[in-house]
């Protein structure tokens, strides 16, 4: 007979121990970008210099979708913390400077190239934004994995919208609050994290859904998830993090 509260104990000390493993290993990763500044949809031609360093370095330049980033590493924060940056277009050529002192990772600044300005941190609505993507994407791809186990009453519909809301929410929130906007090794929070999901899921899901009996329930949250990692480590690549 399955013991739903046996198994709950497991799953905790199960979830304990995967983030004891994760911590360790995440503080073994390579170092990452001091600075970073994003620009939504830079052009091609785009450059940007910080010639507050007397080296001049010119950032490296990656783009994901609708936001590009330019990057500076800790051997081009030389300064005493007085930045300025000179950005470079076909169209014009512009200095920003920013006077408040930088931690030594993980920075971010943004560009708003048409008012000419830099400001700390990401623009408004970003993470709402991109947690709102993410999350809808998610729940239409596991719709299909639900219906395909064919699940057709009202309450399993229900049941499964409001988990999954739940799970993908957090998720997507705690992706984003522990990754850099590079994502970098975010593909080991991905899977750190979709194991508590595949866990909290199980429970609740065997819990709450009536229609069928909790051995086919767990193996379409097996499915589900299997699906979910994959489909979530294809959109790192695709959508800002």
């Amino acid at each position: 007979m399955f013991n739903i509260h046996k198994f709950s104990r497991f799953l905790v000390l199960l979830v304990i121990g995967i983030g004891l493993n994760a911590s360790v290993a995440f503080a073994n990763s390579m170092e990452p970008p001091s600075l970073l500044i994003l620009v939504n949809n830079p052009t091609d031609d785009i450059s940007i210099v910080m010639v507050s360093n007397e080296h001049q370095p010119k950032a490296q330049f990656k783009r994901t979708a609708w936001e590009g980033y330019f990057i500076f590493y800790s051997q081009d924060m030389q300064t005493d913390g007085h930045y300025t940056f000179r950005v470079t277009t076909q169209d014009k050529t512009f200095e920003c400077t920013f006077d408040k002192r930088l931690r030594r990772y993980n920075e971010v600044l943004t560009l708003d190239i048409s008012k000419e300005t830099l400001t700390y941190g990401r623009y408004p609505f970003r993470s709402a934004l991109i947690v709102s993507l993410r999350v809808i994407l998610t729940l239409l791809i596991e719709a299909i994995v639900f219906w395909f186990y064919k699940f057709r009453e009202k309450r399993s519909w229900i049941v499964f919208l409001v988990i999954n809301l739940l799970t993908q929410g957090v998720l997507n929130i705690w992706l984003i609050k522990w990754s850099t906007l590079l994502g970098g090794y975010l593909i080991l929070y991905q899977v750190h994290g979709e194991f508590f999901v595949f866990l909290a899921e199980i429970v609740g899901f065997s819990l709450f859904i009536r229609e069928k009996g909790k051995w086919p329930v767990i193996k379409y949250v097996i499915v589900a998830n299997l699906v979910s990692l994959i489909a979530g480590g294809f959109l790192i690549t695709l959508l800002p993090v």
